[in-house]
Parts: C-alpha cells; structure tokens; sequence
C-alpha cells in the first residue's frame, strides 16, 4: 500500500458565504494531494506528459462530513490500496483537520492514455517500478 500526506492552508478564496470551503474544492484538495503523491515517488504529471501519457479524471466520488475553514491546515491523505495493472488507477483520498478529525472521503478513478491518440495505455513503466516496492507483499505472491 501507498499514502502519502500533502498538507494545504484553507485560503479565503476557497471559501463560501458561510465560511466554510467550497464544496467543489475539496476536488482541487484532492489533486493537490495525487500530485505531491506522485511527486514524493520521484516522479511528476510534467515527466508523464513528456512521455505522451496523460491521466484524465474518469469518476469521482465524494463524502462531506464535517466543513474546513478560512486558515485551516489541513492535510490530504492520499493512498493507493492496489498497485495498477491496467489503464486505470483509483486513489482513495481523505482530508483531516488540525485536531485530525476526517473532514472529507473520496475516491478518484483516472486512466493513463496515450495524448496523441486519446487510446488507453498501460501505466509508465518509471511510474509503476516507483510504486512496486510498496506492494512487494502483493506482487510476489
């Protein structure tokens, strides 16, 4: 298993009338939060992209239970239960508050694709010999 932790400060301008964040942007939180992780294996969206391959977001999935506000910190929890085999991968995300208490659950699907044909492609094998090593429980069985 894969988790990664990416912390961000609630800024006036992600907030709503009530002065808690915009719903919509805990779906900005959570890409923070898949590209540090990425980022943290050593590898980023921009070396992706200058292999042709783009990761588009195909389905996202959203829990709201308790509100962020202006200045919080809160931390995004990024993880990845399974290593990809295919054209797809699902991130499971979760933001806390200071006092860590679950704000907000989530899970995010997106499919590697070639950019030039807009076909599904198999995940870049730098990326995939980067996140092997946290299933290597899985993977040698």
């Amino acid at each position: 298993m894969f988790v990664a932790s990416t912390p961000i400060r609630v800024r006036y301008a992600d907030t709503d009338q009530m002065g808690v964040v915009y719903h919509s942007n805990y779906i900005d939180y959570f890409e923070a939060g898949r590209t540090e992780a990425i980022r943290d294996l050593g590898f980023t969206y921009r070396d992706m992209e200058a292999m042709g391959i783009i990761m588009p977001v195909v389905e996202v999935n959203c829990k709201y239970l308790r509100p962020a506000k202006y200045d919080d910190l809160v931390t995004v929890k990024t993880t990845l239960t399974e290593l990809p085999k295919d054209h797809k991968i699902t991130f499971i995300q979760e933001i806390f508050n200071e006092e860590n208490k679950l704000l907000v659950t989530g899970t995010v699907k997106l499919y590697f694709m070639e950019a030039k044909t807009m076909q599904r492609s198999k995940m870049p094998e730098q990326l995939y010999n980067k996140l092997k090593e946290y299933f290597a429980d899985i993977t040698s069985v």
